[in-house]
Parts: C-alpha cells; sequence; structure tokens
C-alpha cells in the first residue's frame, strides 16, 4: 500500500458493521491515504462468488487446521490450486463494463480532489 505504483487502491468490502459508514471510511483513509473503500452492493452476485470460492478453500484447504508450519500450509493452497484450476468452471459475471465506467464516474465524484491523481474512467478505459 505504501510503495509506487499503488497511487489509488479500491478496496472493496462487503456490507459489515465494522466497515460500514464514515467513520470506517475516515480510518482506512488515515491509515492508507491512496485507498478508496468502495462498498459492494448487498445483493453483489460477484462478491457472493469470491465469498464462496474462498469457503471452498476454508473447507479443503485450511480446515483441519493441523499446520505444523507455513510451508505446509503453503504446499496444501497450491496442491488445492492445480485441482481446482483443472475443474473449475468460468464465474459467471454479470457486472459489465459500462456499469464499471458508472461506478468509477460516481467514485470519482465523492473522491476529494487533492487525491484525484487520474480519473477511474481514465484508468478504465
Amino acid at each position: 500500500m505504501r510503495r509506487p505504483p499503488s497511487r489509488r487502491v479500491f478496496w472493496i468490502v462487503d456490507n459489515g458493521s465494522s466497515h460500514r459508514g464514515k467513520k470506517a471510511v475516515n480510518r482506512l483513509t488515515k491509515a492508507f491515504p491512496n485507498a478508496i473503500m468502495v462498498h459492494a452492493s448487498v445483493h453483489a452476485s460477484w462478491t457472493n462468488q469470491i465469498e464462496i470460492f474462498f469457503s471452498i478453500v476454508r473447507r479443503k484447504v485450511v480446515q483441519p487446521n493441523d499446520f505444523t508450519d507455513l510451508t505446509r500450509v503453503r504446499d496444501r493452497l497450491r496442491a488445492f490450486e492445480d485441482r481446482y484450476n483443472a475443474t473449475a468452471q468460468p464465474f459467471r459475471w454479470k457486472f459489465t463494463t459500462s456499469a464499471l465506467g458508472d461506478l468509477l464516474a460516481r467514485l470519482d465524484r465523492h473522491t476529494p480532489a487533492d487525491r484525484q491523481e487520474e480519473s477511474s474512467v481514465a484508468l478504465a478505459a
């Protein structure tokens, strides 16, 4: 977060109480001035897909947590990745490039001018 080229980092979060509201945005901005918190919609299908994937990893890789060192965790994660990639099907994304452009334009309208080195819309193009 602190080293280049991270001029702006979009931190996508769900609507959990620990990162909801202006206080959470201010806390993140204070810790990382280049971070922009983006709240996913309550029923965001792409976020649900990511959560499903991490749920699979948790159930199939991390539990039981009987690891004696980090090397075993790494090896188990890599073995799972190989198996998963051999059988996985693409997620069905419904978020269009037009919707992305609209979202980035909306973010630019709410980002102070002194934090906008480049337009989000230009970055997406």
